[in-house]
């Protein structure tokens, strides 16, 4: 449980103000909301599966190192933390296709979230806390943050238009990152 709620926290605020949310409203002008969330969810799933087996793998595989981990894992989100400063746009190309994609809608959203995913920070965070929380928790609470994050995107998105607070949302999400990798470095330099 604790796995569970401690990741649907941190990737939900990973994602908040992510390019995925910028996908969904686009996807969501588009197509069925219901559509949009089914396929960011089936993709959310997949991806996310496939990170905590990533980390699963190396919390287990060094488990002697647990402390280490812990410390890697700090810097790790402190690094998340200025990508969260840093932003995340969503490229002319990307919403290109996600306004001009055809076909079945959750295939054309669940294809087009599954390869932004790859790679991005809620993906590496993801493997991050798989390295030291329940692997099954994990995903589940991963794979419900984000979508949740979407899902509120898309109705905010729908109520305010382009009206979001910005960096109110940035730094107060870089902001929780920092202080999780501070705790998380702390304790795996055993200063509690």
């Amino acid at each position: 449980m604790e796995a569970f709620l401690l990741s649907t926290a941190i990737i939900f605020i990973a994602e908040l103000g992510d390019k995925s949310q910028l996908m969904a409203m686009t996807f969501a002008t588009r197509y069925k909301v219901r559509d949009v969330l089914i396929g960011i969810t089936a993709a959310t799933a997949i991806v996310h599966l496939a990170s905590v087996g990533i980390g699963w793998w190396i919390g287990d595989s060094f488990a002697d190192y647990q402390h280490w981990i812990n410390v890697a894992a700090g810097i790790a989100f402190l690094g998340f933390a200025l990508w969260t400063l840093r932003g995340d746009e969503l490229t002319e190309e990307e919403a290109s296709k996600a306004k001009n994609a055809t076909g079945a809608a959750i295939l054309a959203v669940g294809m087009a979230f599954f390869l932004a995913e790859l790679g991005d920070k809620t993906m590496l965070a993801t493997i991050t806390l798989a390295t030291k929380e329940g692997w099954f928790g994990t995903w589940i609470g991963s794979t419900l943050g984000m979508v949740a994050a979407d899902a509120l995107a898309i109705i905010v998105g729908a109520i305010l238009g382009r009206k979001l607070p910005e960096k109110v949302i940035t730094y107060g999400a870089a902001a929780l990152f920092a202080i999780f990798g501070l705790i998380l470095i702390a304790q795996g330099l055993g200063w509690f």
